[in-house]
């Protein structure tokens, strides 16, 4: 699986699910990272599907798949199963898959759409694609897209 894009154009954050992803898409200058969906899998042709067809219609040139840790960063069975779908996910669409450490973004979501007032519905409909949103504002922050460097927990 490559580890970088030295391609420009946009990159995609991805909070995986085994039921929901939450995708995130920045600009092409990569500098905002804007929510874009929440996607319901559908099995792996849907998947597959859903996501050439991300490429194609927003210009993907790079998706960041968020690698979930323990406190301690040490990785878990959710962490296996994040990185089998970054290789699956690089193997159907042709594109450069990086890992970024996620921790924290789903507990940041879920507060920031508390504090906006949102039912409980209202919020599990949108905190996946905020959970991406902040996973990829955190890689766009951090300079590795602009820079080319591995993702932080290849180190």
């Amino acid at each position: 699986m490559p580890l970088q894009s030295s391609s420009p154009g946009r990159v995609a954050g991805i909070d995986y699910g085994t039921v929901r992803i939450g995708i995130a898409v920045s600009d092409p200058d990569r500098s905002i990272a804007s929510p874009l969906e929440n996607y319901t899998r559908g099995g792996p042709e849907a998947d597959a599907r859903r996501f050439r067809r991300l490429v194609e219609e927003e210009g993907i040139t790079l998706f960041v798949v968020g690698l979930p840790v323990h406190l301690d960063g040490r990785e878990s069975e959710k962490s296996q199963e994040a990185r089998q779908f970054a290789d699956w996910l690089a193997e159907q669409t042709g594109v450069p898959v990086e890992l970024f450490d996620e921790r924290f973004t789903s507990s940041q979501a879920e507060q920031w759409l508390q504090e906006a007032g949102l039912t409980s519905r209202r919020r599990k409909q949108r905190r996946d694609m905020l959970a991406a949103q902040i996973l990829l504002a955190a890689y766009l922050e951090s300079g590795q897209s602009a820079r080319g460097e591995p993702g932080s927990l290849d180190d």
